[in-house]
């Protein structure tokens, strides 16, 4: 079975028990494949958890979901120096805290203050912790993924923007249509009368690690024509010199992009090129993931605000005036 082939089966079997939330699969999906770690933001139960939770589940990795509380610790993330003594003999060891996992489940990360979240900076970053002095290298499948409640406002911590723009895209998880919702009483009702009565049902083969690394070498030779390059580095610099494009996107931007937007157009259109079984960047894969790309890293002005213009409305217009190359 090819690398295509796995990471299909993954989307089918987490679209089973996610309905309604194919975008949300898809956004899922390739974030593991371009290696970044993606900001999930959502109403309470509209599945956030429970979508990362099915990847997990039918991938072969290790899972942590740390909850993020007022009170957490860094060392409550990353881990700690533990005195041990045995023999006569006393050493510090490292124990490596739930941040060391293939998958790991920020859940709610804005309920927990600055220093808790600055502990996971240099880990989604530099996939790496530093404890005492000691540098511990996180394993070769590794990625965050956090998420946050809009509504919430009594004992929360925004992010700051440092931290939001080492999320490679924001993904919004939005209420599922009437139909779907139908489709989500009826699974869980089943689930549920599963587990009342005992009932087991044969769990298939977890995909293997080697697709994912398999599918991010294919993405790799995926090509890039250098008009497509021009194309990521013109929607970028629109958010930055937003006056040059239109007077009305000069009022509503206050701060643009950062050169990471134009990587993570870059890695987020290759993979869904390669997801839909092309060999080649088109711009259709641009706009796919163009709002998730760039609505966390672009800060609109009071006056956008005040005209009720929201950051996915700011990009549309953005790709609404750059010239396709």
């Amino acid at each position: 079975m090819s690398a295509l082939d796995d990471i299909a089966t993954l989307k089918k079997r987490m679209g089973e028990t996610i309905i309604g939330q194919k975008d949300v699969i898809d956004r899922l999906v390739i974030g593991l494949l371009a290696n970044g770690n993606l900001l999930i933001e959502g109403l309470p139960g509209l599945a956030k958890t429970r979508a990362v939770k099915a990847m997990a589940k039918n991938l072969e990795a290790d899972f942590s979901r740390i909850q993020f509380t007022p009170d957490l610790l860094p060392s409550d993330v990353t881990g700690t120096e533990v005195y041990h003594q045995s023999g006569g003999a006393a050493e510090f060891r490292f124990e490596p805290g739930p941040v060391f996992a293939n998958i790991v489940l920020a859940d709610e990360i804005n309920r927990a203050p600055a220093k808790v979240q600055a502990a996971l900076l240099e880990a989604m970053e530099e996939r790496q912790v530093t404890v005492a002095g000691t540098t511990h290298k996180m394993p070769p499948l590794f990625i965050v993924m956090a998420t946050q409640n809009p509504i919430e406002q009594e004992g929360t911590y925004p992010l700051p923007e440092a931290q939001m723009d080492r999320f490679l895209m924001h993904v919004q998880v939005l209420y599922p249509p009437v139909e779907d919702e139908v489709e989500v009483i009826r699974l869980v009702r089943g689930e549920d009368h599963a587990g009342n009565t005992g009932a087991k049902s044969e769990r298939p083969p977890a995909i293997p690690q080697d697709a994912v690394f398999q599918a991010r070498a294919e993405i790799g030779k995926i090509h890039v024509a250098d008009a497509m390059d021009r194309y990521f580095a013109d929607l970028v610099q629109a958010t930055r010199t937003p006056g040059a494009i239109s007077q009305d996107l000069g009022r509503w931007i206050e701060i643009g992009a950062s050169p990471r937007g134009s990587l993570a157009l870059d890695k987020c259109s290759r993979a869904h090129a390669w997801m839909n079984g092309r060999d080649y960047v088109d711009p259709v894969d641009v706009r796919a993931i163009l709002n998730d790309v760039l609505r966390h890293r672009i800060a609109l002005s009071f006056e956008a605000q005040g005209d009720g213009m929201t950051p996915d409305q700011v990009i549309d217009e953005i790709a609404a005036q750059v010239a396709l190359p």
